[in-house]
């Protein structure tokens, strides 16, 4: 407790398990806590950045380096940190900004060089191959001269949830979906037809239905 500087009245909570999971579960419990006890300010609007996010990250499952987010931003230190850093200590040029614990904009400084992205891809597993055939049009593009640039991406629903004060991006979406992506309203999506079906070369294996 002394360690953790825990005081009297405090609570000290332990979280085990996938370095992701793990934290995902203690941020939970850390706003369900503040949220039950009042501890949570809700008549002011706090605004964060958060930046410096890694662009690697270990794939469990695949035990190789993958991208961590937007494979697309440059990394910190650029083409130098890709040859001479360990990729899972280089820090990508991403930030978003955060109010009251809901993210509002997400963005990036943009890697335009094409060289970097190349060897960014390659620490990644990804050969040129694959540049050229996913994302074609914007690797020869950066090969005629693009200038640095970024951008963000400002979520407007969001913002408009916090200013009417609701939980749920469903309360201010004009046609808001259920939980299985329906609009109730609309009716849609319809059920595609046989012929539809044909038209684009789709073929369905559906589990047979059995009567209860």
């Amino acid at each position: 407790a002394k360690k953790a500087g825990v005081k009297a009245g405090d609570a000290l909570f332990f979280s085990a398990g996938e370095e992701f999971a793990a934290a995902k579960l203690a941020g939970a419990a850390r706003l369900r806590v503040g949220t039950e006890l009042g501890l949570s300010k809700t008549d002011v609007f706090e605004f964060c950045w958060i930046v410096d996010f890694p662009m690697y990250e270990w794939n469990e499952d695949e035990k190789k380096v993958d991208f961590s987010h937007n494979p697309f931003s440059m990394p910190q230190g650029g083409m130098e940190a890709l040859e001479e850093s360990d990729p899972l200590t280089i820090l990508a040029f991403q930030y978003d900004i955060v109010c009251n614990g809901v993210e509002l904009s997400s963005g990036a400084i943009r890697n335009h060089r094409p060289d970097i992205m190349k060897k960014a891809f390659e620490i990644a597993g990804y050969g040129e191959d694959v540049l050229i055939e996913k994302f074609g049009g914007m690797y020869r593009a950066f090969h005629y001269g693009a200038p640095p640039h970024g951008g963000i991406a400002p979520g407007v629903d969001r913002i408009v949830m916090l200013l009417a004060e609701e939980e749920n991006l469903r309360e201010v979406t004009l046609f808001p979906m259920n939980q299985r992506a329906e609009d109730l309203l609309m009716g849609a999506p319809s059920e595609a037809t046989m012929r539809q079906l044909r038209e684009l070369h789709i073929r369905l294996n559906l589990p047979e239905k059995t009567s209860a």
